[in-house]
């Protein structure tokens, strides 16, 4: 069942080629970060190009619940912000819906202000586990009580008096980064991360951004990020570049739809978002980067896709994962119509997303005829080459938009339609997939819709 109603049945099948350009969403993750630091400042932020999927308009529900002040006028989002530490304590509980990046942000911006605040979601992220956050977070003093194995629904109370912490992330996580260095925001002295393996650092460019002492830096340890406590927030105009795991869809499509020739406007390039496109064109794809630039310190370029018939199965390298950690799905599709084996390894975070990223593709790619070899940390697909993938399968979306999207963009190019139980979760970060996908010229039907 999709998180917000019935489910959704929808098919994908071939079509003629993809032609266009495709003008995806805003950053998801900078559109979080956006709402959460400009409720955390005193002034008015704004903001345009902000994702208005439903993970993001339920981030934006939860920061009105804290006590900001956010509305919408024309393309432009107002955020009068609080401050930090200014949060006030919620009436009601936070339904954080399907998105784990917002309850964890949420979580780590409110827990060291002395307020109590309970969080829920949808099923899916009901049974995602969240000590990874709550545990670095009781460092600070913050507690937390929540169903078995650290879920939700969980009430966190804040610390009154919170220490600044020392914490080295487990396991890459830019979720469970962010959520200590928001944690920090209202403690004193220096909070310090430090990660083994780099992950996407929009946190950290935004904290400098609203006015964050901040630095990084590249030690033995590996990266260590520290902050300084109890900022000064300065209020900013930001403009969210458009979402790379959005284009990733337009982008796979093309490449494996014969004739086609997609141009995908103005996407982030942060190399610790970037690796799909990287990962692509070592397959043998047939993508370019144009217009080249740089927009409120982020790189952004143009992304041309075109029909690559002669993609190669290659081996990802494992130290890539976190900078494609949520594109693996739809790489897991290109990687079938590849000839050869595409190798997966250092990838067990797909095994706590919104599903088990891992074992939902490999289900439905076997389904679709393709053959999947799976352990806890990789796995491998042995691709079938160009125009010899049978399709024909319904795949379970699991309640996952990435899932979904993932076996639409295999339809346009397998011999048979290829379906999923439920498109429903899509409109969670894409919700003008349909639309944008069908303006290109692909076909995708719902369930007694007319053809």
């Amino acid at each position: 069942m999709s998180s917000h109603g019935d489910p959704i049945p929808m098919t994908s099948s071939a079509s003629g080629p993809l032609r266009g350009e495709a003008h995806v969403p805003g950053d998801k993750s900078i559109s979080h970060r956006s709402l959460i630091l400009g409720a955390m400042t005193v002034g008015e932020t704004k903001v345009t190009g902000l994702l208005e999927g439903q993970d993001v308009l339920d981030t934006a529900k939860a920061m009105r619940a804290f006590g900001a002040e956010i509305e919408k006028t024309g393309d432009t989002w107002h955020i009068h912000g609080v401050g930090v530490g200014g949060f006030a304590e919620p009436d009601n509980v936070i339904d954080c819906g399907n998105s784990g990046t917002g309850v964890r942000l949420i979580m780590g911006a409110m827990a060291t202000s002395p307020i109590t605040a309970t969080f829920t979601g949808d099923a899916s992220l009901n049974g995602r586990p969240m000590a990874r956050v709550t545990d670095p977070l009781a460092l600070f003093g913050t507690k937390s009580y929540g169903r078995k194995g650290g879920r939700l629904p969980m009430t966190l109370v804040g610390a009154a008096d919170p220490l600044p912490v020392r914490y080295e992330v487990p396991v890459p996580s830019a979720q469970v980064k962010s959520a200590v260095l928001l944690a920090g925001l209202n403690a004193p002295g220096d909070t310090v991360v430090i990660e083994k393996e780099a992950t996407r650092d929009h946190s950290e460019r935004m904290l400098a951004g609203f006015g964050a002492t901040i630095r990084t830096e590249e030690t033995d340890e590996g990266r260590v990020i520290t902050l300084q406590g109890r900022p000064e927030f300065k209020p900013q105009t930001i403009i969210v570049p458009r979402d790379p795991s959005s284009a990733a869809f337009p982008v796979c499509a093309a490449i494996i739809t014969e004739g086609s020739d997609v141009l995908v406007p103005n996407i982030g390039l942060n190399p610790t978002r970037a690796g799909l496109f990287f990962t692509l064109q070592d397959m043998g794809a047939d993508l370019t980067f144009e217009n080249m630039r740089e927009e409120g310190g982020e790189p952004v370029a143009d992304l041309r896709a075109r029909f690559s018939p002669d993609l190669k199965g290659i081996e990802v390298p494992a130290e890539r994962a976190a900078s494609m950690i949520d594109e693996y799905p739809v790489l897991s599709v290109v990687a079938a119509f590849a000839e050869g084996k595409t190798h997966m390894p250092g990838v067990k975070e797909l095994r706590v997303k919104e599903s088990d990223r891992i074992d939902a593709m490999a289900i439905g790619l076997r389904a679709a005829g393709v053959r999947v070899d799976e352990g806890e940390d990789w796995w491998t697909v042995h691709g079938l080459g160009h125009g010899n993938v049978p399709g024909g399968a319904t795949a379970a979306s699991q309640l996952d938009h990435r899932i979904a999207m993932s076996f639409m963009v295999m339809g346009f190019a397998t011999q048979k339609p290829m379906s999923v139980d439920d498109g429903g979760p899509i409109a969670t970060s894409f919700p003008i997939f349909e639309s944008l996908m069908g303006g290109l010229g692909a076909k995708i039907e719902r369930k007694g819709a007319e053809a």
